[in-house]
């Protein structure tokens, strides 16, 4: 017998923390970690990021919707995120891009989500208390069912949600055409450089980026070895973003050490793809209280700031790296954890943050070409 359904809607918290609201898109009754996200722009591009499965994100934007949604924005065929919650959704997009309202996209993707809620307030309490587990519920069923069920949910620490969200099978990628709205994208080398992606959840954006420095990409299954990577001679091989705990990642992590040792290409990797790089380096990774999620996160070293775009909910450990050969080049200004590493003396580096800037700032667009010029120098 299935539970009927509501347009009222409740946030469920593990501590017992109850929010009431209204329901929005889907209507349904969906588990997850509950996150935070600072930006006021590219609610889409967050909802199709492969980074967010499995988990309900709080925008703290007043109000989503406004522009609608549009096939350009996507990030992936489909969203990945498990639960939207928000303060005010527009029903009424008006843009020149728009070609369908955000709720009528949630909904016919499955996405469920609760509005009405005071966002403020929620975030405020996950500052405090930290990320936790939750439940999105639209569906007439007993507060005391979903606590128990929420109890039974997996923590997001140890969990490898890579095998989730990877490619199947390999395929290149090339630039759209049109061109289209980001201008940056028109960039391209006439003498391409050969690069394997591993897809441990990638966003279109950040390949969109490589082909725009030059570069002619193949993604690969975050299950390749490494001979089925050097089948395609690559010049180099970028370690993409994802989902998940990056220490529960064995095989990718084993896959990366072997491409250290055995392999002198260079290695970039963002995101998740950066800490995979740091634990294969020897070194550790720990969970944030609340996690990086916005457009705004000041990073740097030796007075250069860059404003960037970020979504991560673990660190590398910079205390944790016993080769001094590794190299911690950028930290993030609002709490000096890690946001860049480097190897002395190897073409290697990581990026905690998105320099692809989708959405967000365009400050750290260069990282890609620090990539192609350690190609470059070996050609």
């Amino acid at each position: 017998m299935s539970a009927s359904i509501s347009d009222s809607a409740i946030l469920l918290l593990a501590d017992g923390t109850l929010l009431e609201g209204s329901a929005f898109g889907f209507r349904g009754t969906v588990f997850g970690e509950v996150v935070f996200n600072t930006g006021m722009t590219g609610y889409q591009e967050v909802i199709t990021d492969p980074s967010y499965f499995g988990q309900l994100v709080t925008f703290t934007f007043p109000e989503l919707g406004n522009t609608g949604v549009n096939i350009t924005d996507q990030e992936s065929l489909y969203p990945h995120l498990k639960g939207v919650i928000a303060r005010e959704v527009n029903s009424k997009p008006s843009n020149w891009r728009s070609e369908q309202s955000l709720e009528s996209w949630l909904d016919q993707n499955g996405v469920v989500g609760i509005k009405d809620v005071d966002t403020r307030a929620l975030v405020r309490h996950l500052r405090k208390t930290g990320a936790m587990n939750g439940v999105i519920s639209s569906e007439d069923i007993p507060i005391e069912l979903l606590f128990e069920q929420l109890h039974q949910f997996p923590s997001m620490e140890g969990l490898n949600l890579v095998e989730k969200v990877t490619t199947k099978v390999p395929y290149k990628w090339t630039l759209p055409c049109p061109v289209g709205f980001d201008q940056r994208l028109a960039k391209q080398s006439d003498s391409a450089f050969c690069v394997v992606a591993i897809d441990f959840g990638i966003k279109r954006s950040i390949l969109d980026r490589l082909v725009a420095h030059g570069c002619q990409v193949t993604v690969l299954p975050a299950t390749s070895s490494l001979d089925e990577i050097l089948r395609y001679k690559p010049e180099g091989v970028f370690l993409s973003n994802g989902p998940g705990d990056p220490a529960a990642v064995d095989s990718s992590i084993s896959l990366v050490k072997e491409l250290i040792e055995k392999v002198d290409i260079p290695l970039f990797g963002i995101c998740l793809g950066h800490q995979i790089l740091g634990l294969a380096l020897g070194g550790s990774t720990f969970k944030l209280l609340y996690g990086h999620r916005g457009l705004n996160h000041p990073c740097g070293n030796k007075g250069r700031v860059e404003i960037t775009s970020q979504n991560h909910g673990f660190a590398l450990d910079p205390n944790s790296f016993r080769d001094s050969k590794v190299l911690v080049t950028h930290f993030n200004l609002n709490d000096l954890t890690v946001a860049a590493i480097a190897v002395r003396d190897r073409p290697l580096l990581g990026v905690q943050y998105h320099p692809e800037a989708s959405p967000g700032p365009h400050d750290a667009d260069h990282h890609f070409s620090r990539f192609v010029s350690l190609m470059a120098e070996r050609r």
